[in-house]
């Protein structure tokens, strides 16, 4: 199994920028798909980005301004956020699953606890 954390959550203004990180543990390889969704107040969890090996995706309300990107030497995938809005504050959350494929709507097994994103105007 795969055990994530994820870190660098925290309260910014509009236009500010923030890191997430998230760390696996446990089974862990460089066969594993890792995203990050976001689940804001009273909405429905959505799809953020995801990163396989070298093919990435973006929901179309990020791309542009965030980036994903990985540390295979640190079991570590980022998720740089620039131009932040309040429409970004949310829980976000990474999910990882076995095998590299990140096209249309994989199934995540594994999912961290959530970190929280505010950004106020």
């Amino acid at each position: 199994q795969v055990q994530l954390a994820e870190s660098g959550g925290g309260l910014v203004q509009a236009g500010g920028s923030l890191r997430l990180s998230c760390t696996a543990s446990g089974r862990t390889n460089n066969n594993v798909a890792v995203g990050w969704f976001r689940q804001a107040p009273g909405k429905e969890r959505e799809f953020v980005a995801a990163i396989g090996s070298d093919n990435i995706r973006y929901s179309d309300s990020v791309k542009g301004r965030f980036t994903i990107s990985r540390d295979y030497t640190k079991s570590t995938v980022y998720l740089q956020m620039n131009s932040l809005m309040p429409e970004d504050t949310a829980v976000y959350s990474c999910a990882a699953k076995y095998g590299l494929d990140i096209i249309g709507y994989p199934v995540y097994p594994y999912w961290g606890r959530g970190t929280q994103v505010t950004v106020s105007s």
